[in-house]
């Protein structure tokens, strides 16, 4: 009998954990040169080489100011996507979160928002922090709508600061405090 795994986050059907340098052998490079999958991100403006991603996997795991994590399918074992706090700030105890999910088949599933409920809890009662929060391009509206869920506020614009597919976007920032998440049927 296999031993039952374990994650460092664990929901109903999905686990979060860190980033192994396995995950560079599977589709996980792929994402980041599929136009689809990154289309209202920065990423895909250069192609990724294996030997790239294999440096951020190692880096993922000696940073304090980040905190990257796989975001693994319990049932068939596979990593669909990642989500991390980033320029984690322990001064004024914010951070960034961030998402990237890339296997199509688990799109529209919920897995986004299970994974950002779990890091949530964990950034504002493992860690401490008191904010978090987020940009996303104006005309990515699943991401705005997981914010919303989530219960993050829309606080304002940076004018067409993301340049993609031959245009300018306006980045959407939202916020969250803590005070505002234990309101939130979690």
């Amino acid at each position: 009998m296999a031993a039952e795994k374990i994650y460092f986050l664990e929901g109903a059907d999905i686990g979060l954990r860190t980033l192994e340098e396995a995950d560079a052998d599977g589709t996980y490079r792929d994402w980041f040169n599929d136009g689809e999958v990154c289309k209202y991100n920065s990423h895909h403006r250069f192609a990724m080489a294996k030997e790239e991603l294999l440096a951020f996997i190692k880096s993922s795991h000696s940073s304090r100011n980040a905190l990257i994590l796989a975001v693994e399918h319990k049932e068939t074992g596979v990593h669909i996507g990642n989500i991390s706090l980033q320029n984690i700030n322990y001064l004024d105890r914010a951070a960034e979160i961030s998402f990237i999910f890339g296997e199509k088949a688990y799109w529209g599933r919920g897995y986004a928002t299970q994974a950002a409920r779990l890091l949530i809890n964990h950034a504002f009662f493992q860690l401490g922090l008191r904010r978090i929060y987020f940009g996303t391009s104006e005309v990515n509206i699943g991401m705005q709508k997981v914010g919303e869920k989530l219960g993050f506020c829309r606080e304002g614009e940076r004018r067409e600061a993301l340049f993609k597919n031959g245009r300018f976007y306006d980045i959407y920032e939202y916020g969250l405090l803590k005070k505002e998440w234990e309101c939130v049927d979690v």
